[in-house]
């Protein structure tokens, strides 16, 4: 078995020049893209979130291994291998990052990324301090099964997170189209990160696009429409507490005050937004508003999921 190393921890002095080359690049055309408190934010949760992934990462890789013992192909580290694991682990990225946004037991966690106004390189180090108590692990569990090393997988998702890093900037617009085609991209990943009602739930690619153009949740950018960045309920706070843990504050209140078992695991299991009361609104109604307005269809889907038709 070969000694992997770490690639996210390899690549963090390329991550620090690069945000420095940012903040020099884009201070000069606009001051308000780096705001200083909203930096410092970024950077402490991603050093939490480092902390957190110390603590907990050995349970994690520890199940793993528990389902690997029980794999129906012994596939190694052999080269060809390599390829194959990186697009499953990309695909179950999908999949975890989907859920991440539509069951609200995961947002509480994935939500800390989502939570800046501003979008640039440090916003791509907002990550979250309690993945670990949600399901996602779930997703990828297959992979062990049908006989992927977990020690490949680690490394597969840790350059799948290196190469997210150059997608959270404003300072590159478009890539080649063939690029745009089949990767993710700043542009691709700028809509995901919006708040715009025509945005709202899409591209959860990680690295590779297709995915979202395969399930129907591909919406591109477009250049009439600006975008806003943040969460519906914006955080209104640079509390470093408040912003990794006040989804499970409000999932708990919720939780408490909601009638009957039925409700209570909806607020935990629903859509972000969800109520008992409807008096609240999910993403699906807020699109739907917004397509009422503009006198748009959205098509329904097995999934329940709401994507929107290019504007014609």
């Amino acid at each position: 078995m070969p000694d992997l190393p770490n690639p996210t921890e390899l690549a963090i002095p390329a991550f620090v020049l690069l945000m420095l080359v940012e903040i020099w690049w884009v201070r000069r055309r606009d001051r308000r893209a780096y705001e200083p408190r909203d930096t410092l934010t970024s950077l402490a949760l991603g050093l939490g979130s480092t902390v957190a992934g110390a603590l907990t990462g050995g349970l994690a890789l520890a199940i793993a291994f528990w389902v690997y013992q029980y794999r129906l192909f012994d596939i190694g580290f052999v080269w060809w291998a390599w390829p194959i694991a990186f697009v499953f682990d990309d695909f179950a990225y999908y999949w975890v990052h989907r859920l991440g946004h539509r069951v609200r037991w995961m947002w509480a966690a994935h939500v800390i990324h989502h939570s800046s106004q501003h979008y640039n390189l440090s916003t791509a180090l907002r990550q979250t301090w309690t993945g670990f108590f949600t399901p996602g692990l779930l997703v990828s569990l297959p992979l062990f099964w049908l006989g992927f090393h977990p020690l490949m997988i680690a490394f597969c998702g840790g350059i799948n997170l290196i190469y997210q890093f150059w997608i959270h900037t404003e300072a590159v617009k478009r890539m080649p189209r063939w690029f745009e085609a089949v990767m993710n991209t700043p542009s691709h990943h700028r809509v995901h990160h919006a708040i715009n009602p025509r945005y709202l739930d899409s591209n959860y690619a990680g690295v590779f696009i297709v995915w979202d153009k395969m399930f129907g949740t591909f919406v591109p950018e477009r250049d009439d429409e600006p975008i806003r960045y943040g969460i519906v309920k914006q955080l209104g706070s640079f509390n470093l507490l408040w912003a990794a843990f006040h989804e499970w504050v409000g999932i708990a209140r919720d939780m408490w005050s909601a009638p009957g078992l039925s409700n209570k695991l909806a607020y935990l299991l629903r859509p972000p937004g969800w109520s008992h009361d409807n008096s609240r609104e999910t993403s699906d109604s807020i699109k739907a508003a917004w397509a009422a307005r503009q006198g748009r269809q959205l098509p329904s889907r097995v999934t329940g999921d709401v994507t929107l038709e290019p504007a014609e």
